[in-house]
């Protein structure tokens, strides 16, 4: 069972395309509240708001997309997401082309914050399909090490985006959106050289509350929503935090997380199979608490660096551990609607973030924003030690 085949083209090809989607997809989320600000003259309240509209309309969505996905539809699906990720930052571009042009300014705030919420449709087809053809190429043996693999495409995304985005933007926001675009492009072609598409086996299901919602996939969903509070937070606002208190930029930040989350996820999987999720939900959230500390009390260089550090490997850990949690019980049939789970978790727990977090800066100031938002750290690791860990999910109950 050891020896069970991980690397094969198809898995090699998802996590490739999982990249490009999160490549998209982080470098708008870093970058759209400053082009809200700079460009279309909008508050971080309002940033907040579009962060949080994007992630309601994925919220949304992933239950019946779930749905979709157990009925054998995975191939669908995943060209409908991509399509819509490459449409999206065209409608950017349209958007900045009104404002710049010195008319149409509420069309075009009204175009950007639409093609937001579409983009929230569009993430949500893309990352829940390829999750789910991930998850179906994996032996059961090596399940968390192969989620922590397709995870860390997610991971570096997430962690060079920001840096890229804030470099074209410096260019251009036309360069920037038109980049967003090509990712898009490259992700098709992938798409269209997989070598199957092969529906799986699946008996269809009458569409049903049941059918949308996987219950053992609720246990790590609800724990990563709690934590990922805080990565909401930096996503969207860590780059504008470093501008505003003469920090090293946000991009440097970024590429020191990036650096932590490859060293994390190449161990995550392997020591998830083995030990189970808990080592990484107690010692992330630990960091991360460390991370947001730092950044609310001592806003300096060398706090700013450790910051990123600690937050590098918090989200690199915990994340893919979950999400192995989530999934890893759930027959081929219900993948779909675990992924599903998991991830509408995932999305409000950045987009509930992101909103709290301009709220909470609009109000009390980036500090105390950093210290209150803090204690998700805590409320994480509790529902863990009093739930999570006690469920038949957990990676370790039959250990």
């Amino acid at each position: 069972m050891k020896n069970e085949k991980l690397w094969t083209r198809d898995f090699v090809f998802i996590i490739l395309i999982n990249f490009l989607v999160f490549m998209n997809h982080i470098m708008v989320v870093s970058v759209f509240p400053m082009y809200l600000e700079q460009v279309l003259g909008l508050n971080e309240a309002v940033a907040g708001a579009a962060a949080l509209g994007f992630s309601l309309v994925a919220v949304l969505l992933r239950p019946f997309i779930g749905w979709l996905l157990d009925q054998g539809r995975r191939k669908e699906i995943l060209i409908v997401g991509l399509a819509g990720m490459l449409l999206m930052p065209l409608g950017y571009l349209v958007s900045d082309v009104l404002a710049v042009a010195g008319y149409a300014l509420g069309g075009a705030v009204a175009l950007a914050l639409i093609c937001r919420m579409l983009h929230g449709a569009a993430l949500a087809f893309s990352n829940t399909s390829g999750a789910t053809i991930a998850s179906d190429a994996l032996p059961q043996s090596r399940f968390a090490e192969g989620m922590g693999y397709f995870g860390m495409a997610t991971a570096l995304a997430t962690s060079i985006a920001p840096a890229l985005g804030l470099l074209l933007m410096n260019v251009s926001y036309r360069l920037f959106f038109l980049t967003a675009a090509v990712f898009m492009v490259i992700s098709l072609a992938l798409f269209a050289f997989m070598h199957t598409h092969q529906k799986p086996v699946v008996q269809k299901q009458p569409l049903s509350l049941k059918g949308l919602i996987d219950a053992d996939a609720i246990p790590a969903s609800v724990i990563c929503l709690v934590f990922l509070f805080t990565w909401g937070a930096l996503e969207n606002f860590l780059a504008d935090y470093a501008i505003k208190y003469d920090l090293p930029s946000g991009g440097i930040f970024f590429a020191i997380t990036a650096v932590m989350l490859v060293l994390t996820r190449l161990i995550v999987g392997r020591v998830a199979d083995q030990k189970g999720e808990g080592i990484f939900v107690y010692t992330c959230n630990a960091a991360m608490l460390g991370a947001f500390l730092l950044l609310a009390l001592a806003p300096s260089n060398a706090a700013f660096y450790l910051a990123a550090v600690l937050a590098g490997y918090a989200f690199g850990g915990i994340e893919p551990a979950l999400q192995s949690m989530a999934v890893h019980i759930a027959p081929s049939e219900r993948r779909g609607s675990a992924n599903s789970t998991f991830l509408c978790a995932y999305d409000i727990g950045l987009g509930g973030g992101g909103a709290l977090a301009g709220v909470l800066i609009s109000a009390i100031g980036y500090q105390h924003m950093y210290l209150s938002l803090s204690m998700a750290t805590v409320l994480s690791a509790l529902l863990y030690v009093f739930w999570g860990r006690k469920h038949p999910s957990s990676l370790n109950y039959h250990k």
